[in-house]
């Protein structure tokens, strides 16, 4: 968080650390049904905060609302954590796939791409039964 210039508080740790664990980005809802002891709005106000700072990323998955994630990248100040995401259509989860790139895209001749997310949909192993 430091690097990030974001100053630690006991809320915001475990705000970071749940988004840490959970291994997936998640809904502030999901957030908030997991953080109980955290208020609603301190959990956005934080993830506001993270986002602004570089130290999560957000993407809008199915309009079923934001979803969060800590960003590994190896450098604040370039965003090198790009990466492929896929939303089940089964449990309605999003899934990191950290391994798979988001493939590049020319873009006409004065646009200046500033981020890319690649989303993918389907049903996860679990729900592909």
């Amino acid at each position: 968080m430091q690097e990030h210039g974001v100053k630690v508080t006991a809320n915001r740790l475990v705000i970071a650390k749940e988004l840490a664990e959970a291994g997936r980005p998640l809904s502030l809802s999901e957030l908030e049904t997991s953080l109980e002891t955290i208020d609603k709005s301190n959990i956005f106000r934080a993830l506001q905060l993270f986002n602004s700072s570089g130290l999560v990323h957000s993407l809008e998955d199915t309009g079923e609302g934001v979803r969060y994630e800590l960003c590994h990248s190896h450098d604040h100040s370039h965003d090198d954590d790009l990466h492929v995401h896929f939303y089940c259509t089964g449990c309605h989860k999003t899934f990191c796939l950290e391994s798979v790139p988001v493939p590049e895209v020319a873009v006409p001749e004065g646009f200046t791409p500033h981020s890319a997310t690649h989303l993918v949909r389907g049903l996860c192993p679990d729900c592909k039964g």
